[in-house]
């Protein structure tokens, strides 16, 4: 193998979570996923040649996803022609040397490539948040007022006070309202709205 031709085989990437880089790959089996994938996804499967290998070249042998890291393509004087390749396992991690013979169909498995966030660390195992959060808060929510000065007003500013609410906001509420009232909030300003 030391006459194979090498080039960097790019970041490492690991199945299903488990990963040391900010990416992960995920394996999908046909029939494809219903939920809808995402302009980043790679979901091209069909059978290439060995012919076809080159480094970065994702096949699948023995129902496993693998990296081709180094090729050389092997044209003997006697015998048929092979190629040679260095491939690394994208569920386990392993490196190994397999021998394909010239012209044989492999599987090309469908892999998705998603951007994470690393968030922290339990155990052996590293924990990483999608990136794409996709979420829409309520306009106007309804809260429950945990604590205010019940007599307190501040005249110039028409009778408010402080309130603490619920989740720990602090908003200014009419000097009527006091501890346990419900009150609605508007969630884009933060802003005291009605009594509920």
């Amino acid at each position: 193998m030391a006459a194979l031709r090498h080039l960097a085989a790019g970041p490492t990437y690991h199945h299903h979570g488990v990963a040391t880089a900010t990416a992960s790959l995920r394996l999908h089996r046909l029939p494809l996923p219903s939920r809808p994938l995402r302009s980043r996804s790679f979901t091209r499967v069909y059978a290439l040649s060995s012919n076809d290998i080159r480094v970065g070249t994702n096949v699948e042998v023995d129902g496993a996803p693998w990296k081709v890291l180094e090729f050389l393509h092997v044209k003997p004087g006697k015998g048929a022609a092979f190629v040679r390749t260095k491939m690394r396992n994208y569920v386990t991690g392993n490196t190994v040397e397999k021998t394909f013979r010239a012209g044989s169909t492999l599987q090309e498995p469908s892999l998705s490539k998603e951007t994470k966030q690393f968030t922290y660390k339990d155990g052996a195992q590293f924990m990483f948040m999608d990136l794409i959060i996709d979420f829409e808060l309520p306009i106007i929510v309804r809260l429950t007022v945990t604590d205010t000065d019940p007599g307190a007003s501040d005249s110039a500013q028409g009778g408010t006070k402080p309130a603490t609410l619920e989740t720990g906001a602090v908003v200014t509420v009419p000097s009527f309202v006091n501890v346990g009232d419900d009150i609605l909030v508007d969630s884009r300003t933060g802003q005291y709205m009605n009594r509920a």
